[in-house]
């Protein structure tokens, strides 16, 4: 072959190449998990509350509820997903390289994460913020009293930031003490090799349930962050983006009108417009998003509302024993704020 015949050989394949990668990029996220038969969701190695799996090898949790809700809205089956447990430093990985169609581990909304990573942020299912939690024999009340304190921390995330912030803000000293996860630092923690461990609050309410002895631990009450928690998925599908804000506000929008698992075949009926356009018994919303125009109904039918999923996970009625707060809607003082669906 001569060189003349080779790069036109070169030229050809490499254009071929470039036109697979222009094909694949213009498939959409929805149209791979359609061709799939199955949603792909990143979680939480082991969160409970949020994201934990059960003897029976079932995953349960607020943000796994979010997973199962976009299945159903697709699938009308919440259970079509694989779920890869993904650790700290990893989690934003498989985002961004295309391994899980969306994350959905208590991770926190940042400027630097929103402009640089390569992700998007659809939505806040969880608002919260980073605290403190200590043993009761250690007899400090609040966080300024961990003055020369070791601190347990997680590395590689915003909490660890937080923290040097913190103790540099109100001229304290202390020693860090970091892990790749938070289970090796809870552990540390209850083991006594330091004497404080720092998350968000939530996740201090779910790993306290794991010690021996719970009650021998307190959470301290001050907050030292805001800590806007939510799914992310890769940036790039706006369509997608879409799609899996909108679950969250069906959700949102069922609880506001009192639309739960028990009563969504009842709510057919309702002569509430509002509630019709949720349930797909007028309009057409669902093709905005590439579903069938009852996506909504298989929400709430399979998963239940933002309430119902909030309060069997984390809320009062779970073992975390979480008040709703922040998390409430905006009608009851709170900043989930349902949109509107016409």
């Amino acid at each position: 072959m001569t060189a003349k015949h080779w790069l036109i050989g070169a030229a050809l394949g490499l254009t071929g190449t470039l036109a697979a990668m222009t094909a694949s990029a213009q498939t959409s996220t929805l149209d791979r998990v359609k061709a799939r038969g199955e949603l792909v969701c990143g979680n939480h190695i082991a969160l409970p509350g949020f994201g934990l799996q059960g003897a029976d090898g079932r995953w349960d949790g607020l943000d796994i509820d979010l997973c199962r809700a976009v299945a159903a809205a697709i699938f009308n089956d919440p259970n079509k997903i694989k779920f890869v447990p993904t650790t700290p430093q990893m989690r934003f990985v498989v985002v961004q390289t295309g391994e899980v169609d969306m994350l959905a581990r208590n991770a926190t909304y940042t400027m630097s994460r929103d402009t640089t990573a390569g992700m998007a942020w659809p939505i806040i299912n969880y608002f919260d913020g980073q605290g403190f939690m200590v043993k009761k024999a250690l007899g400090v009340t609040e966080a300024k009293g961990l003055n020369g304190a070791s601190i347990c921390v997680t590395q590689g995330t915003t909490t660890e930031l937080n923290l040097a912030d913190f103790f540099r803000s109100n001229n304290l000293k202390y020693e860090i003490i970091g892990f790749s996860t938070n289970e090796e630092g809870v552990k540390a923690l209850e083991a006594g090799r330091c004497d404080a461990f720092t998350t968000d609050s939530s996740g201090l309410a779910a790993e306290r349930l794991k010690f021996a002895k719970p009650d021998d631990f307190v959470i301290l009450p001050t907050l030292i962050s805001r800590e806007p928690l939510g799914p992310a998925v890769k940036r790039g599908d706006e369509s997608w983006f879409t799609l899996v804000k909108w679950v969250h506000y069906a959700m949102l929008n069922a609880e506001e009108f009192g639309v739960t698992k028990a009563n969504v075949d009842e709510m057919l009926k309702s002569p509430n417009p509002e509630i019709k356009r949720l349930l797909g018994v007028e309009g057409k919303f669902g093709e905005g998003l590439g579903l069938t125009n009852d996506w909504a109904y298989r929400i709430v039918k399979h998963v239940g509302n933002y309430g119902e999923s909030f309060e069997r996970n984390v809320g009062m009625g779970s073992r975390l024993q979480l008040k709703r707060g922040l998390n409430a809607l905006a009608s009851q003082g709170g900043l989930q704020y349902p949109h509107p669906i016409r």
